[in-house]
C-alpha cells in the first residue's frame, strides 16, 4: 500500500511539473525518490534479495542503538541490512540481528543487548566501562569497518590503534551514557547544564508530545534521522583519526625517539614538523617507557616563523606544567626578556610560564635548557 501510494505520488507531481502546475522549488522529484528510497531500504519488514533484517526496540530511541544500527549496516554480513523496530520476541527471533533489545548477549547469533540481568561486558585493552549496544557491535565488528574506512587489511597495525582510539574518544562515552556512569566521582551539583552532547542531540529527535502524528512510520522516520547523525558523526571521528591523528602520532613516536640528539637530558623533543602532539606525548611516553618525562617541546610557528618553546602539562586535562618556565622570565618581551635571560633572540614568555618563544630554533633550545636547570 505504500508504494503504491508513494508510486501515484510521484506519477502526479511529474504530470504537474510538465504542465507547469507545480514549480521545482516546491517539489524535487529527484529528491523526494532519493529520501523516499532511504528511508524504505532501511525500515521495509519485506525480504528483499539478500538484505539483511535487523531489528531494534520500538519507542523512545537512545544514542547507542542508533549508532549500533548504523555501524552494523557498515559491515559486509549486514550492509545495508533493513531496520525492524519492535519488542515483539516472536518478530525478533526471526531476525539475521537483534541490538538493544531481547534480553540476550551472544554474538554467534547476533544478539547485543546489555539491559539483563548479569550483564558486565566490557571492551577489554583497559578500558572498564559497561558496555551499550553501540559499544558491543563496535567490539566485534568495528575491526572490520575501520579497515574498510582505510581500505587496508584488518591485520595492519594501524587498524588496531584507531580501533583502541575511536573507541576511547567516541564509542565508550555513548556506552557509559547509556548505562547511567558519570563521567566524574562527586556528589557536588553540575556548576552548568550541558545539553549539547550527541546522547542530548539524539534524544532531541524523537517525537515531541505535542506532535499530532504519533505514529509508527513517523518514529521510524524520526529514528532514520537520528541513525544519520549518530553515523555521521561517527565517521567523522574514524576519519579525523585517520586523516590527522595517526600521521601526528608517527610524528611525535620518531621526534620522541631522537630527543637525545636534542639534549642530553632527554627532557626536551622538537617537532620536525608542527602537528597536534599533546594528546600523543602522554600516550607515547608510556607505551614508550620513556623517564625522565619530556619537559618541553620546540616547534616553529608557521606564521611567525619564531621558534615556540612549551612546557608540557602534568596530565591532559591539567592546565599545570611539569616545569614551568623561570619565574624571573614570565611577563618579559623582546629586548627586556633577552637581557633577564642572556639568551639572544627572546620574544616572549607567556605570564604563567607555559610557553615562549624566540626566533631562531638555537635560541629556543638555550631557552629550554636554562630552564631544565633553573
Amino acid at each position: 500500500h505504500l508504494d503504491f501510494e508513494c508510486f501515484r505520488i510521484v506519477r502526479l507531481s511529474a504530470m504537474f511539473v510538465s504542465r507547469g502546475l507545480c514549480s521545482s522549488r516546491i517539489w524535487n522529484h529527484s529528491l523526494f525518490l532519493k529520501r523516499y528510497g532511504n528511508f524504505r531500504s532501511s525500515f521495509s519488514t519485506n525480504s528483499v534479495g539478500e538484505l539483511k533484517r535487523v531489528g531494534t526496540h520500538n519507542g523512545t530511541f537512545h544514542c547507542d542503538e542508533t549508532l549500533a544500527c548504523f555501524m552494523l549496516r557498515l559491515s559486509t554480513r549486514f550492509s545495508d541490512a533493513q531496520i525492524v523496530r519492535t519488542r515483539d520476541h516472536q518478530v525478533l527471533d526471526k531476525l539475521d540481528a537483534a541490538l538493544d533489545v531481547g534480553g540476550v548477549y551472544d554474538p554467534k547469533s547476533e544478539r547485543y543487548d546489555h539491559h539483563q540481568k548479569g550483564f558486565t561486558e566490557v571492551f577489554g585493552h583497559g578500558f572498564n566501562t559497561k558496555l551499550s549496544s553501540a559499544g558491543l557491535v563496535y567490539k566485534h565488528y568495528g575491526l572490520e569497518i575501520i579497515a574498510k574506512e582505510l581500505q587496508i587489511d584488518q591485520t595492519h597495525p594501524d587498524v588496531h590503534r584507531l580501533f583502541l582510539a575511536v573507541y576511547k574518544n567516541f564509542i565508550e562515552a555513548v556506552d557509559a551514557i547509556d548505562n547511567g556512569i558519570h563521567q566524574y566521582d562527586t556528589d557536588q551539583p553540575p556548576r552548568y547544564v550541558n545539553s549539547t552532547s550527541l546522547a542530548h542531540r539524539i534524544g532531541r529527535l524523537n517525537l515531541d508530545w505535542i506532535e499530532p502524528d504519533q505514529s509508527s512510520s513517523k518514529e521510524d522516520e524520526a529514528f532514520h534521522r537520528a541513525m544519520e547523525l549518530a553515523g555521521s558523526e561517527f565517521l567523522e571521528c574514524v576519519r579525523f583519526h585517520a586523516k590527522s591523528w595517526l600521521p601526528a602520532r608517527s610524528i611525535v613516536m620518531e621526534c620522541l625517539a631522537e630527543r637525545h640528539g636534542i639534549d642530553s637530558s632527554g627532557e626536551i623533543m622538537k617537532l620536525r614538523k608542527q602537528c597536534p602532539w599533546k594528546l600523543h606525548i602522554f600516550e607515547l611516553e608510556e607505551e614508550m617507557k620513556i623517564d625522565p618525562p619530556i619537559k618541553y617541546v620546540l616547534y616553529q610557528d608557521d606564521r611567525s616563523e619564531n621558534w615556540r618553546i612549551q612546557a608540557v602539562s602534568v596530565s591532559p586535562e591539567r592546565f599545570e606544567s611539569r616545569k614551568a618556565l623561570p619565574h624571573s622570565w614570565r611577563g618579559l618581551e623582546k629586548e627586556k626578556l633577552s637581557e633577564e635571560s642572556s639568551i639572544p633572540g627572546c620574544v616572549f614568555v607567556h605570564m604563567s610560564g607555559f610557553i615562549g618563544a624566540n626566533r631562531t630554533y638555537e635560541g629556543a633550545l638555550a631557552m629550554a635548557r636554562a630552564s631544565l636547570t633553573a
